[in-house]
């Protein structure tokens, strides 16, 4: 696999988009949520007709980005100091921050009662960062235990679960078998949580985002658009 980044001029702007060449027979263009386009090529395509492809989308891609501008935080970066809500499952609850002996987080009658010798925000982040990695790997296990009845009867075998900080996915399954979740997505509702597992178990099936894609996704979970959206403007 080979990455490079490129660009096009559109409307008086540049487009920039990275250009991945990967052994498949399609291009795919798509734009993620953090308004980055990544263009997928089979090894050998020409770099004119690259651009001419993504020329002719560009339309497209720019309606894309403005989409996901809207989901764009509207507040500050979240601080960790008391007072300061932060979101677990879909719902806020703020710090409730002391010092004491020995570091503690817990989420207890609506707050998060937070602990620790040490009361810089940075070391509190880490507290709270540490606490959702352990929710998100309790939490993710269960919900894909769950979701696996739905495809457990293909010839396929069960994805080994992995979780890793990514900075513009929710998920992803790679071509060994691996399921990867964001941490982050612990934040989100718990509908969420399952729609991001489902659409990547698709992926066992379809590799694309193609129609079959879809008409599984759409089999599989009749109401995804509704929990994508939901997911979008949870983490607002």
């Amino acid at each position: 696999m080979s990455r490079r980044t490129e660009s096009i001029a559109y409307g008086g702007n540049e487009i920039a988009f990275d250009v991945v060449h990967l052994k498949r027979k399609t291009m795919e263009i798509a734009v993620h949520p953090d308004k980055s386009v990544v263009v997928k090529v089979p090894f050998g395509s020409d770099s004119e007709e690259i651009a001419r492809r993504v020329r002719r989308r560009a339309g497209w891609i720019h309606r894309q980005m403005l989409y996901f501008e809207q989901f764009e935080p509207k507040t500050p970066p979240r601080r960790h100091v008391s007072g300061e809500s932060h979101l677990y499952l879909g719902r806020k609850y703020r710090l409730k921050i002391r010092r004491a002996t020995t570091p503690l987080v817990l989420l207890k009658s609506g707050y998060f009662h937070i602990q620790s010798p040490n009361l810089s925000q940075g070391h509190i982040q880490e507290l709270l960062e540490e606490w959702y990695l352990q929710k998100a790997s309790t939490c993710f296990q269960a919900v894909f235990h769950l979701v696996w009845e739905k495809f457990k009867k293909n010839t396929v075998a069960k994805p080994s679960l992995k979780i890793r900080k990514m900075k513009a996915r929710w998920g992803s399954l790679s071509t060994n078998g691996q399921l990867t979740l964001n941490p982050d997505l612990i934040k989100a509702p718990k509908e969420c949580i399952e729609y991001v597992i489902i659409h990547e178990l698709c992926h066992l099936s379809h590799i694309h985002h193609d129609s079959n894609f879809y008409k599984l996704l759409d089999r599989r979970l009749p109401d995804w658009v509704q929990r994508k959206h939901k997911l979008e403007l949870a983490l607002v």
